[in-house]
């Protein structure tokens, strides 16, 4: 019986650079959960269809399931441990907005539609209903419905707009 060797994977999870020895053909969701305890990325149907392990990859929503290690050696991953306010302490406007319209019920499947939330609004700050189906088309909810989930993107836009306003000078 071959042993496989590792490879020596490098990758920025959360702005933190992270190294560590696995197998290349090891996913990415294995990782993230088992090597580097960031378990907000959930494990369902292994295959890419319901979205519940939805990562950002340089930007990009991806499915860490499908995600081999050699595949992402070397990129920044954000997980949803590394989505925050201001402050570490502070939720995301995005987490506050799924939070405030009832976006989840179970919330098994909240980090994957936030992380995918996250990648629509960078690429589309105010999205249309349209826009807002197609960037979510990759995550499925099966207990809430989805218009508390349509209602958090719409709240989210708008705080996430609100936010990068320059604050008013306040002066004599």
């Amino acid at each position: 019986m071959t042993k496989t060797t590792g490879i020596q994977w490098q990758a920025v999870v959360n702005g933190k650079a992270r190294e560590i020895e696995v197998p290349p053909s090891r996913r990415l969701l294995d990782i993230l959960r088992e090597d580097l305890d960031l378990t907000g990325t959930k494990i369902s149907c292994e295959i890419g269809r319901c979205g519940a392990c939805m990562v950002l990859i340089d930007g990009e929503p991806m499915n860490s399931c499908l995600m081999m290690a050699y595949q992402c050696a070397g990129s920044e991953i954000t997980t949803i441990e590394g989505l925050h306010g201001e402050t570490a302490e502070e939720l995301h406007p995005i987490q506050e907005a799924f939070l405030e319209e009832g976006g989840f019920q179970c919330g098994y499947c909240t980090p994957g539609m936030i992380i995918s939330t996250k990648a629509l609004l960078d690429r589309i700050p105010q999205p249309g209903e349209q826009e807002i189906k197609e960037g979510l088309c990759g995550n499925l909810c099966r207990c809430t419905g989805y218009g508390g989930i349509m209602r958090a993107v719409e709240s989210a836009a708008d705080k996430c707009a609100y936010r990068s306003l320059p604050s008013p000078v306040v002066g004599p």
